[in-house]
């Protein structure tokens, strides 16, 4: 009896220590229940909403990729396994035993098969004790459980995405089977956002001044297959007399009634609206991210040498990723050397040897679900060229310009204008454009995003405000055979910080990582930790 109480509290302290080592600095549950009640604010009477989670997606053969949460799932629930469904509520719902119910979160069984060989799932209780869900469910309860959808006046989900396996039991491909269905969902009955947008546009214009509306079909018809077949839309545009254009557009006005309770427009709109603007654990979290990857490149400023490939300096950055506890990159890593960083999401990272070349490395540790974008570019020999460093100021300068007007208020378009106009016009004074309005593929990205639980996160980039994580990264970019003195091929340079918006205004959280010519030339010439670490040369 003694010895199995000695084992029974020798198992209980070694399940103490299993759960410490976990990390506790997630999200907090309180954090998603306050983001799944703004957003029933802003739902109407009579509405629902229903979030699905991400399905596990094929690598090859018997290997799935390392599952990643869908972002708006993620944010809205905290559950980080496939197979689960969010169903949100308007009003109070009340169950046959009288029970009482605004929300309820689907989520995939427990299975001690399963978790002996890919490890332990939530399950029903772990999503009412850690997620604080009152109503949770295991999936396969989703399937069977009627929910009168069309009692609704609106059904909110999101476009569904088209590439789930069919796996059987209760995954994602059978959830949405189950849940088209229910609610009769017909795809060929609703408009993409875009769509929506062109269409209300042409709606709410008068004929008369149908050329600014001509003007948005035909610039987003560069953009968008959909838009640029659509038969109503070119025959608004062709048009050979008003009235013609006023029959068109009363068929437009027709085609934006909805045909359907279900509406794919709401949520990633409102949601968009919610996470572009950061909580205060929202911000902690991804601080932390911004700066883990800050010293990613201050360890690679450290160690870089010519004989280094992108490939080894890529590793050398997401050991620092691992090394403080993130679990992936939010994004594929860039690494690019000389020609390589004109290649704006250059993610081969092949090259052998660096060189003496410029080297761009635009990457970002992903930290409890939220992702950092930080760029630096840096000489592989510590020094820069005359040539490099007049390149290499000019963008500093745009992007200084630009930071200074990430400020409560001001439109999101600012700084991308502000950095166009300075390197428009030192480039000129550089002769690589014959003048300031000339049109060049030089810069030929904008400078601001948000970012978040996504890279690119979404949001409405109207004009910025408190607690907006939003980049700011310009760039030049000269690959060789540019139309310019041969001097300048090969440069590849962007500067990319994350700038938190406060109401005193601009903090660059990235500010660690040098960003001058003279501040990185001093960093490169520091010794690093990884200078005595040699591996045994495995081609001899």
């Amino acid at each position: 009896m003694k010895v199995f109480k000695f084992l029974l509290v020798l198992c209980l302290v070694f399940s103490v220590e299993s759960i410490a080592q976990v990390p506790t600095d997630f999200l907090s549950k309180d954090f998603h229940k306050d983001r799944r009640d703004v957003l029933r604010s802003k739902m109407p009477k009579n509405s629902v909403a229903v979030v699905f989670a991400n399905p596990l997606r094929n690598r090859a053969n018997d290997v799935d990729y390392v599952f990643h949460q869908d972002p708006n799932f993620y944010y809205l629930t905290g559950y980080r396994e496939p197979n689960g469904v969010l169903v949100l509520f308007s009003e109070e719902q009340t169950d046959a035993k009288g029970n009482t119910y605004n929300e309820i979160l689907y989520v995939q069984k427990r299975d001690a098969r399963a978790e002996q060989w890919n490890g332990k799932r939530l399950g029903v209780e772990g999503a009412k004790n850690e997620l604080g869900f009152k109503m949770a469910f295991n999936a396969s309860e989703f399937l069977s459980t009627n929910i009168d959808y069309k009692k609704f006046d609106k059904v909110f989900i999101e476009k569904f995405n088209d590439d789930y396996r069919n796996l059987g039991g209760a995954d994602i491909f059978d959830l949405v089977k189950s849940f088209k269905i229910k609610a009769a969902y017909n795809p060929d009955a609703y408009l993409s956002r875009m769509k929506e947008y062109v269409y209300s546009n042409v709606a709410q214009t008068p004929v008369e001044s149908s050329a600014n509306v001509i003007n948005i079909i035909d610039r987003l018809s560069t953009r968008s297959e959909e838009i640029k077949d659509d038969k109503l839309l070119n025959a608004y545009k062709t048009a050979e007399s008003d009235a013609i254009r006023k029959k068109v557009q009363q068929k437009i006005s027709l085609a934006l009634k909805p045909k359907t309770n279900i509406d794919l427009n709401f949520l990633p709109t409102n949601l968009a609206t919610m996470r572009e603007v950061k909580t205060a654990e929202e911000v902690k979290l991804l601080t932390k991210a911004v700066r883990i990857s800050a010293v990613g490149q201050i360890e690679v400023m450290k160690a870089m040498k010519p004989h280094m490939s992108e490939t080894e300096l890529q590793g050398i950055h997401e050991f620092v990723y691992k090394k403080y506890g993130a679990e992936y990159e939010g994004y594929p890593s860039i690494v690019g050397a000389g020609n390589n960083g004109c290649i704006l999401h250059y993610i081969e990272n092949n090259k052998t040897k660096v060189g003496n070349d410029l080297v761009l490395m635009d990457l970002g540790a992903e930290y409890r679900g939220f992702t950092a974008d930080v760029t630096r570019t840096i000489p592989a020999n510590g020094k820069f060229t005359k040539e490099q460093k007049e390149i290499y100021d000019l963008v500093y300068e745009a992007q200084e310009a630009g930071i200074a007007l990430y400020t409560v208020g001001t439109s999101m378009g600012a700084p991308n204008q502000a950095a166009r106009k300075i390197i428009n016009e030192g480039l000129f004074k550089l002769g690589i454009i014959k003048s300031v309005d000339e049109r060049h593929n030089y810069f030929p990205h904008g400078t601001s995003h948000h970012i978040g639980l996504d890279v690119h996160d979404p949001g409405n980039y109207n004009t910025f405000e408190e607690n907006m994580v939003v980049t700011m990264e310009p760039g030049i970019y000269i690959p060789d055979g540019s139309p310019c003195d041969k001097k300048w091929w090969g440069i590849g340079i962007r500067i990319e910080d994350d700038i938190l918006v406060t109401k005193n205004g601009p903090v660059n959280l990235s500010e660690e990582a040098p960003r001058t010519t003279e501040a990185i030339e001093a960093m490169m010439a520091k010794k690093s930790v990884l200078d005595e670490f040699i591996l045994p040369d495995l081609d001899k």
